[in-house]
């Protein structure tokens, strides 16, 4: 049995997937907005006028199915505790998305060479995700 991480962002779940496609080639491969829902949700679990706002959704990034939603719709998404680690296969891939997530974001550790890896870097993006990004292998394999 999977596990899988579900991220809430609180009112900004389109605009963070937009943003993952960019950053990160992600594929949105399902997305349900409240308002398509089979019955409404219960009073005060969400926000008014959140209808247009995303109930769940499912995106890949590197072979892996995340899943994403707008929640209670409040604007006040909190990422603690946890940080989101993607490996790929070159020096050049992991820069490239590791600039494009650090937009807006704020930079933990900037991409370095390490003994486990040519590059290794930890970020937290515009929306509040902490990411780590690496390379394959250790350097000289």
């Amino acid at each position: 049995m999977p596990v899988q991480s579900y991220l809430f962002f609180d009112g900004r779940c389109e605009e963070a997937l937009e943003f993952y496609k960019h950053a990160l080639d992600a594929e949105v491969t399902f997305l349900m907005r409240f308002r398509d829902a089979p019955e409404p949700p219960p009073p005060g679990a969400i926000a008014p006028g959140s209808e247009n706002k995303v109930m769940h959704a499912e995106f890949r990034i590197a072979g892996t199915t995340l899943l994403a939603s707008d929640g209670d719709c409040n604007g006040k998404p909190a990422f603690q505790g946890m940080s989101l680690a993607v490996t790929l296969p070159s020096a050049a891939e992991v820069e490239r998305a590791f600039a494009a997530l650090a937009e807006g974001g704020q930079v933990q550790m900037p991409l370095g060479k390490t003994f486990f890896a040519d590059r290794f870097g930890m970020l937290t993006d515009r929306f509040g995700v902490g990411w780590t990004l690496l390379t394959e292998g250790r350097p000289g394999q």
